[in-house]
């Protein structure tokens, strides 16, 4: 069980690479955090401070392999962006659409993070884009560890661009740093206008946040300026992009961002 934030992930992640035939390989590896603590199993007065410690160890140790994974990817020159949102917010649908209108520009990799399937995997592959997918179970964000496992399957190549689809979660995915360029949030309008101040420490950590469905925007109870407003409360260095993956708007400030970096 994750230790910060209370997941499981006894069963530890798969990591799976996409093929054309029916029966996939796959390639289980050991959970990615440590379990060289013990669970204290007295229930009655377990002092916060032990849980604080933990903690503190718990993402000191993913902070170490995260510079492991820094190191390894700026020595290829490979830029990895790490995008989380909500479950339905549209990462894979914006994926998708980036993958193909950008390929020409630069080599593109993806990682695939999701409880279970591979289904966004297997939409990904469709474009043509080398893809793994790493299922964590029960387990409700990516790590370092994880990541650097996908790495060494994925193995992209020199100068190229690699985007990591974190699991849908809000709240763990903030707080483990996978050793990328920069950390990106996406929302949608149909979440709520309030979705910064729910999940202050996704958009704190943030470098860029993405605001997608606004094509629904007359649809739905949505105040976009209030949902910036929030968001630069939170972290006013944040930049901020309006787009619809779908219909395609916004999406050459999205393009253009990925290429000032």
């Amino acid at each position: 069980m994750c230790a910060t934030c209370g997941c499981g992930g006894e069963d530890g992640a798969v990591i799976t690479i996409p093929h054309d035939h029916e029966h996939p390989h796959e390639h289980p590896h050991d959970h990615s955090h440590p379990h060289d603590h013990e669970h204290p199993h007295d229930h009655e007065h377990v002092p916060a401070t032990e849980t604080i410690t933990l903690e503190q160890k718990v993402l000191a140790k993913n902070d170490q392999l995260a510079q492991r994974n820094r190191g390894w990817l700026e020595g290829r020159n490979i830029m990895a962006l790490n995008l989380m949102s909500s479950p339905g917010a549209g990462k894979t649908t914006l994926l998708e659409r980036t993958i193909r209108e950008m390929s020409g520009q630069r080599s593109i990799a993806v990682i695939e993070g999701d409880q279970e399937t591979l289904l966004d995997a297997e939409r990904i592959k469709a474009t043509g884009c080398s893809v793994v997918q790493v299922n964590t179970g029960t387990g409700c964000h990516l790590d370092a560890e994880m990541t650097h496992r996908a790495l060494v399957t994925l193995d992209p190549p020199t100068d190229s661009l690699l985007f990591i689809e974190n699991v849908g979660n809000l709240v763990c995915p903030a707080l483990f740093d996978l050793g990328e360029r920069a950390k990106v949030v996406i929302i949608s309008v149909t979440e709520g206008t309030d979705k910064p101040l729910k999940y202050p420490h996704m958009f704190a950590g943030a470098d860029l946040a993405i605001i997608n469905k606004i094509d629904l925007m007359r649809y739905v109870d949505f105040d976009l300026d209030m949902c910036k407003t929030y968001a630069r409360s939170v972290n006013p260095q944040l930049e901020l992009l309006t787009i619809s993956a779908t219909t395609g708007d916004g999406l050459p400030a999205w393009y253009e961002w990925i290429s000032q970096r």
